[in-house]
């Protein structure tokens, strides 16, 4: 151990009190020892330091900071180095406000587009996003603090995400959802990751030992800090064992308590805890220099830094007639109540108050037309308004282009609520309906982080996708329209026609205990690409204002090598993109998976010869019969494209692979063969999985449990906690419907019940919670006693603790 005498100079309590926050945001010190404490802030897309009280739904106000694009927009970019000085940025910003642990990058996978959270995450697909994860991490370590990719792993819906066990085989657990993580330590080196709220095949996260110590740690070699998601600790004892090292927020001492306790009783070892604490140490004194304090960059530096990134993360999905880019002197009506109000980030704990925030109202002024007006056109919660659209109408027949600002309102991309949809609201589409009839040339600019249904994309003559671009993404999208700068950008995830052609729909959300991802491997542009399934927009489509060619392929083991020429009359960048398939293999595989990708600037006329590296991902497969990541023999496609379905050069590249027999029978397994897994059945999906498929519904009959969420207080056995859960129903409900989701209701409806004392910080410990259940199981009286018997504990363990 390398704190080895440190350690041994702290009592029990010391130890087990610094594996456990001491207030919401920072750990505990030891002063006396010279042990500083270190505060952890959240910060995706931008630092969130509270100002007064803190908590983690971004509810209270935070410090001014620079709010950079979510990491969806920024995926689009397909630039590592762009991501990295990203990451430098926020890393700055941090440690100028003294943090020492930045919670982000996310980085689940997208496997549906109607989780909630997905803005805040950059890919559908797991190579693409453990490289724009690992570039952030090295940008922002670069300031002397430490990142914490999240959320570690298989959490991929809001939907009682602290109480939901996600069951899926080990092949797509390793190739699909862990993928990412590797890449981001294996090349980012974060000194933290932080552990998700869900059960993963039946284990909690955070003390799920082939999580935590058997692929973290031993197969990936990684030697940072775990630490929970926010009351993310179900059993704080077998975390620690399994290899947690900081439970946040703090729990005003009740953990701790329990951690000594059960050195006393024998359930774990004191050498268990004293390598937890010396792991611990390594990011206290690594990260305790770097949270200085120091400001050495004027907020205009770094909001021109973020509309920098903004501008290569504009997607042009259409562009039909060549309308775009706009000549000078177009005259051009705003309509929208994005134009106004942008939608420019996220909702929940990464939620940034902005140092600057750029308006297209405002930023039209600086484009070279000439500017008809505005009109609201619609109204953000979806009631329809007729007032308003005629405006609209009136004015678009007044100008020659109509930018229409159309997008998901608030409530349609926040923590703690999946969508149940992907349609945008009803009056936006009216109201294009209705321009399109008075003005042919309407310019649609989208503001969404994530895919949304567009079956009214013929009613616009181009589509400019912004996504969520920041503080700066109104000025950047509108550079794009004016020609100033050719945009970019590529789709990181795939646009179905409708949402019920996505795999996984029929699975999700997971509807009470389980959620059982059928679909396996072929999530996205996996099985799109596989099953045949026609899309609105491919994974990594994205259009320029010039023309791009690809030749002379060249392939080996170790690269492929290529021409790339803009031969249009426009400088611009292109990203292309490499994928690997087998033809015939034995094992089921999606017929085209990224193993590479490079984004290359030309001037127009220019060409250049493109090196894209194949690594150690580029042919393997987890064979579930060995338990180890092995090559199959056979001759590979490596195929050079645009995007997933426009594949300009093709090679074939044999490869001599292991011995291993496929582990798969194709006949029992037809669906996974195929690829078509939108429908797939119980015996084939426990021939996947290897085992039984765990129960998915509750126990309607029985008592809740600790890890029971209180919206299961339904079918409570006690009358009072099920009048409980109709009020906290109503109260959800209603603030859904206005439009304005109370964060603080949704977290609590679907919290279990030990979360009560994971997030009181000490008010409420476990012993209290579990008298709360009892009473909630039908026994008033001596779920009361239970209760009062808890205060009274710790009260008086609080008071021997100060001593």
């Amino acid at each position: 151990m390398k704190y080895q005498e440190l350690i041994r100079q702290m009592t029990l309590e010391e130890k087990c009190g610094m594996l456990s926050g001491r207030d919401i945001w920072s750990t505990h010190p030891v002063d006396r020892l010279g042990i500083p404490a270190i505060f952890l802030s959240d910060g995706p897309t931008g630092v969130r330091k509270q100002l007064g009280t803190g908590d983690h739904l971004g509810l209270n106000a935070s410090m001014p900071a620079t709010c950079l694009p979510t990491a969806a927009t920024m995926a689009n970019s397909w630039n590592p180095e762009l991501v990295e000085r990203m990451g430098c940025l926020v890393g700055q910003e941090a440690a100028s406000q003294g943090v020492n642990v930045l919670l982000g990058p996310g980085l689940n996978i997208k496997r549906s587009p109607l989780c909630g959270r997905n803005f805040e995450y950059f890919s559908e697909d797991p190579y693409l996003s453990g490289k724009m994860a690992a570039a952030m991490v090295r940008g922002i370590q670069s300031n002397g603090i430490s990142a914490c990719p999240k959320h570690f792993a298989v959490n991929s819906q809001e939907l009682r995400r602290m109480a939901s066990d996600s069951v899926l085989d080990e092949r797509t657990l390793r190739e699909i959802y862990l993928t990412g993580f590797e890449i981001a330590v294996k090349e980012g080196k974060p000194k933290t990751i932080m552990s998700s709220y869900n059960m993963v095949n039946g284990t909690y996260a955070n003390e799920n030992a082939h999580l935590l110590r058997d692929i973290l740690v031993d197969e990936w070699g990684y030697d940072g800090a775990v630490v929970t998601d926010w009351g993310g600790s179900n059993d704080h004892v077998e975390g620690v064992r399994t290899g947690s090292h900081l439970e946040m927020p703090g729990t005003g001492g009740d953990s701790a308590r329990e951690l000594v306790q059960a050195v006393k009783d024998g359930r774990i070892s004191e050498e268990i805890v004293d390598q937890r604490v010396d792991e611990l140490l390594q990011l206290v004194f690594a990260t305790k220099d770097g949270s200085t304090g120091k400001k050495d960059f004027t907020v205009e530096q770094h909001h021109e830094m973020v509309h920098q990134a903004a501008l290569e993360t504009v997607v042009l999905l259409k562009n039909q007639d060549n309308i775009l880019p706009l000549k000078p002197d177009t005259k051009v009506a705003l309509v929208g109540d994005f134009a106004k109000t942008p939608r420019y980030q996220g909702a929940g704990s990464s939620l940034v108050n902005p140092t600057k925030l750029d308006t297209a109202l405002e930023k039209i002024k600086e484009m070279p037309w000439r500017f008809a007006g505005y009109a609201q056109g619609y109204q953000r919660s979806d009631r329809p308004n007729e007032h308003l659209k005629q405006q609209a109408e009136d004015l678009a027949k007044q100008a020659d282009v109509v930018l229409l600002y159309l997008g998901l309102p608030e409530i349609f991309e926040t923590e703690g609520l999946d969508r149940s949809h992907m349609r945008l609201p009803r009056n936006q589409i009216e109201l294009l309906n209705a321009l399109a009839k008075v003005n042919p040339n309407v310019v649609v600019v989208l503001s969404a982080g994530s895919p949304v249904e567009m079956p009214w994309v013929d009613e616009c003559k181009a589509l400019v996708h912004g996504y969520l671009g920041g503080q700066a993404g109104a000025g950047a999208a509108l550079e794009v329209i004016s020609g100033r700068v050719n945009p970019s950008g590529k789709l990181a995830e795939s646009y179905p026609m409708e949402c019920s052609q996505n795999p996984s729909a029929a699975y999700y959300p997971g509807k009470e205990r389980t959620c059982e991802y059928r679909e396996g491997l072929y999530v996205g542009y996996r099985y799109y690409d596989t099953a045949q399934v026609p899309v609105r927009f491919p994974f990594g489509f994205g259009l320029s204002y010039t023309t791009f060619s690809y030749s002379d392929l060249q392939v080996s083991r170790e690269q492929v090598r290529f021409t790339l020429t803009n031969i249009g009359s426009v400088d611009g960048a292109e990203i292309a993109q490499l994928y690997v398939g087998l033809p015939d293999a034995k094992t089921f595989r999606p017929v085209k998976e990224l193993k590479g990708f490079a984004k290359v600037f030309l001037k127009a006329g220019e060409s250049k010869t493109v090196t894209i590296a194949l690594d150690d991902k580029a042919f393997r497969y987890f064979n579930v019969q060995t338990n180890s990541w092995q090559t199959e023999s056979g001759t590979y496609r490596l195929m050079v494209g645009a995007s997933v379905t426009d594949i300009r050069l093709t090679g074939s590249l044999e490869i001599a692979g292991d011995s291993a027999a496929c582990p798969y029978d194709p006949e029992k397994l037809s669906h996974y063969y195929s690829g078509r897994v939108e429908n797939v059945g119980d015996n084939e999906f426990e021939l996947l999985l290897g085992r039984p498929i765990p129960a998915p519904g509750w126990d309607h009959t029985g008592l809740l449990g600790m890890n029971d969420a209180i919206c299961q207080m339904y079918y409570a056995k006690s009358g009072l906690a099920r009048f409980v859960r109709r009020i906290l129903t109503y109260m959800k409900d209603r603030s859904i419907a206005k439009g304005e989701p109370d964060l603080n209701i949704l977290f609590v409806y679907n919290m279990p019940f030990r979360g009560i004392a994971k997030m009181m910080g000490g008010r409420v410990t476990m012993e209290m919670s579990r008298g709360l259940l009892t009473i909630v199981n039908g026994h008033f009286c001596r779920g009361v006693k239970e209760v009062w018997r808890g205060f009274l504990n710790a009260r008086k363990a609080q008071k021997k603790q100060k001593k």
